[in-house]
């Protein structure tokens, strides 16, 4: 069907990892952080299937709807210090890139099916650029050009390694402590 991407069209699971920077947040969620998690995993029940059903339809991985919880915890209304707005945490300049309506009257950052469109397609380019789930996800929190700086800089691929603006340091294993 046309809706669906054929399997080699598909990109690769995400590959969960644990090192002491997951950790800590995992320990988070746990203790401190827990009644915001729990919070964030009830907010979540309206929205999953749709978001995951959007995810794999685009020929991403499901497991990027636990992206969310990092975002936005499923605040379909959130707003960030950067102007980011709705679930998946859009700035004005991306959302209308991918694809969303953003004008006084509609804003589309704001709408969970065509955000989540929009988050699927992003987070695709993103892989396309950097092959690799870590500096894809970086890549969407702190922009490709702060990547592809990093990457350059300091002679690495490899995620854990690079030093990078600690929001977006952090950013990595917040979703794979959320996953």
């Amino acid at each position: 069907s046309p809706d669906k991407p054929n399997e080699a069209s598909r990109l690769p699971s995400i590959k969960p990892e644990t090192n002491q920077k997951v950790d800590k947040w995992v320990e988070f969620y746990l203790s401190d952080g827990r009644k915001v998690f729990l919070n964030w995993l009830k907010r979540s029940k309206q929205y999953m299937e749709l978001v995951t059903s959007i995810l794999e339809r685009e020929g991403v991985p499901s497991d990027l709807a636990y992206l969310v919880f990092v975002e936005s915890g499923f605040n379909l209304h959130a707003r960030s210090w950067a102007h980011a707005v709705g679930p998946w945490q859009f700035i004005l300049g991306t959302a209308r890139l991918f694809g969303l309506r953003v004008d006084p009257w509609i804003d589309e950052r704001c709408a969970p099916e065509k955000s989540t469109l929009a988050a699927a397609r992003y987070l695709k380019h993103l892989y396309s650029l950097f092959e690799s789930w870590p500096l894809a996800l970086a890549a969407y929190n702190s922009g490709e050009g702060t990547i592809k700086r990093a990457l350059e800089r300091q002679n690495t691929r490899d995620f854990w390694s690079l030093r990078l603006p600690r929001e977006t340091e952090e950013y990595v294993p917040q979703f794979m402590a959320a996953l």
